[in-house]
């Protein structure tokens, strides 16, 4: 990995020496941190979603440091669906910087057609589909500025403190993917689709949701195309509250999830379907209600989708409450 550290290595040198002639004690001391940085997801409805990394930059009011993470000069291409739940994808690994408040610019290959060395989708139905990141400008990156570089800017800042700093981004495709529209072919990634999460904070949800959740569900939804998952809410989130992703604001009785989560199947040694399980692999520790849906596939987060739609309703079936998680904890909640 090649690290370029821009105006933050002068003015670093400038502390160490520019002191005259005084004493060692005098030299300010210089604190350095490690820096590490993953990918993963909560998953969208679609076979693969490929992103086509470039670099990370984390900067500054004294400047940045760039690490490009594209091994031997190509990009590193990876198949988020690959990396649900606690599983992540290294990006950065064991990099020394300085302690400090930052902020975090992620830079992308778009592609506005598909091909293996950019970032494309790949549809249930196997049509595949470029995919970009409207949001584009330097962060302090080399080839920031290249027509088909796409930025993921991070505005929130994070702390990087003494010792180990491992963060993960983590995509939540199901309500940042936007599928092509008007005269577009292309698949578009909202910036705002990432978060930020440092490991040291979190915990993680996982369960099993039983047949009768799922027949119930089914039953009620009608129809014969079920695309099953778990919603995650604020604590205290009633069945009748929980609402489908969207733009518009919460209200008192619908409230939008923070996150969703795949329900897949579970197999034995001989591949025969025995269950079927979820996992959010990354929650800040609280507390917190999930619910239980069969038609994600209608949950469109441009819209407001409610069961009274003919055409792609949807509703979440089923609850859970009470569900707490714990720093660095893995919390078992199952339907029912």
């Amino acid at each position: 990995m090649n690290i370029s550290k821009n105006a933050l290595t002068m003015t670093l040198v400038g502390l160490l020496f520019g002191c005259g002639g005084g004493s060692d004690s005098e030299v300010p001391s210089l604190q350095m941190a490690t820096f590490n940085l993953g990918v993963s997801d909560n998953p969208a409805d679609a076979q693969s979603v490929k992103i086509a990394f470039k670099q990370v930059v984390l900067k500054n009011n004294s400047g940045s440091y760039s690490f490009n993470v594209m091994p031997n000069g190509e990009h590193k291409v990876v198949d988020l669906l690959e990396f649900q739940g606690s599983a992540v994808e290294t990006l950065v690994s064991g990099q020394s910087i300085a302690v400090g408040e930052y902020q975090m610019c992620i830079y992308i290959k778009n592609s506005t057609v598909a091909n293996g060395d950019s970032s494309h989708v790949q549809t249930m139905d196997g049509a595949m589909h470029g995919l970009v990141t409207n949001s584009n400008g330097s962060c302090g990156g080399v080839g920031a500025e290249d027509t088909d570089t796409g930025r993921l800017f991070f505005n929130q800042k994070f702390t990087i403190a003494a010792g180990v700093n491992s963060f993960v981004a983590e995509f939540d495709l199901h309500k940042g993917m936007q599928d092509p529209h008007g005269h577009m072919a292309y698949w578009t990634l909202k910036p705002t689709s990432v978060q930020m999460h440092n490991q040291a904070d979190v915990g993680s949800i996982k369960g099993v949701v039983g047949a009768s959740v799922m027949e119930g569900c089914e039953v009620a939804a009608g129809g014969s195309e079920f695309v099953p998952a778990v919603y995650l809410y604020p604590s205290n989130t009633s069945l009748l509250q929980m609402a489908d992703f969207r733009a518009t604001a919460d209200t008192a009785t619908e409230i939008a999830p923070i996150a969703a989560a795949r329900v897949h199947e579970s197999t034995d040694a001989n591949g025969q379907v025995v269950g079927h399980h979820y996992e959010f692999g990354f929650v800040v520790a609280g507390d917190y209600s999930l619910g239980y849906t069969c038609l994600a596939q209608n949950d469109d987060p441009d819209l407001s989708n409610s069961e009274d739609d003919v055409s792609s309703p949807f509703f979440i079936y089923a609850d859970e409450q009470a569900v707490v998680v714990m720093v660095k904890g893995v919390t078992e909640h199952h339907f029912p």
